[in-house]
């Protein structure tokens, strides 16, 4: 494997592959395993070490195109760190970063997120790899990689739905078939501000607000951007805005938005990755 020394950088490996923003990643004794994201028929293994990340089966630049390792952390959870809350999670939580995930996997990852906890989002994903994407072996592990937009768009609806995504099923095809057709797709959505790349995404079947936002921080960068689930909702209604009353998905991102700034995304990632303490009593 090889070695990129991180020096003063803040990087938490752990956490930033397994706090829910994606969910190909597989942990075998230290190292983490996963798919190329960006449509190789590779495996990726990272392991991090201390100020050490070995790596193998990518380029350096891949590592740190990937891992945000470009991104000054220490500038944006300065920036973020506005009231004790967010203080306690970012010192919690230090070194977690955003990843920047392949467009056309995030979109269809999250759409099969809808109504569903990380295990059954992570069985959706997989048995649609293992029934459109190609087979990869590695250690002596099987992977499968990520089925692109003309394989998907080439199956019959129906098919889709022995992968176990049920009722998603016409929405990942709609979705394959816009994105077979379009190949640009991810470079029109790129050069949109925030608020207009949402309002496209959201004109795909069975993309809300919410699954719109997390494709805009997760894949396309835009850091402003705040995916609204039930726990960060919860946590801006009763910790920060003092109400009873469900705070509206666009109320709320409007809300971290203005408290956190621009890196409002950062935020949210680090409020969600601290969710069950928050949560607590007394918290």
């Amino acid at each position: 494997m090889q070695a990129y020394s991180l020096g003063d950088l803040w990087f938490n490996l752990d956490l930033s592959v397994s706090c829910g923003q994606t969910f190909r990643w597989r942990k075998y004794d230290r190292t983490w395993y996963a798919p190329s994201p960006y449509g190789d028929v590779a495996v990726w293994k990272v392991r991090q070490t201390g100020g050490t990340v070995n790596y193998e089966g990518m380029s350096e630049e891949d590592l740190v195109r990937y891992f945000s390792l470009d991104h000054n952390l220490e500038t944006i959870l300065k920036s973020i760190d506005c009231d004790p809350l967010i203080h306690d999670a970012v010192e919690r939580c230090r070194g977690l970063r955003i990843i920047r995930q392949d467009p056309w996997e995030c979109l269809i990852s999250y759409i099969c997120s809808s109504c569903a906890n990380i295990p059954s989002i992570q069985i959706r994903i997989e048995k649609l790899a293992e029934k459109y994407g190609t087979r990869i072996m590695c250690d002596g592990k099987t992977f499968y990689s990520f089925p692109r937009p003309k394989a998907i768009a080439a199956a019959e609806v129906y098919e889709l739905r022995s992968c176990n995504v049920g009722y998603r099923d016409t929405y990942i095809y709609g979705a394959a078939e816009m994105a077979a057709a379009d190949p640009n797709w991810p470079e029109k959505i790129r050069a949109m501000p925030y608020a207009a790349a949402q309002r496209k995404l959201c004109k795909l079947n069975g993309v809300g607000p919410k699954i719109a936002d997390c494709v805009l921080l997760f894949a396309f960068e835009k850091l402003e951007s705040v995916p609204v689930d039930v726990w960060i909702e919860r946590i801006l209604r009763t910790k920060y805005v003092g109400r009873e009353k469900k705070l509206a998905s666009a109320m709320a991102g409007a809300y971290a938005r203005e408290h956190f700034g621009i890196y409002a995304g950062y935020a949210q990632a680090y409020l969600f990755a601290s969710r069950e303490i928050i949560s607590r009593k007394g918290a």
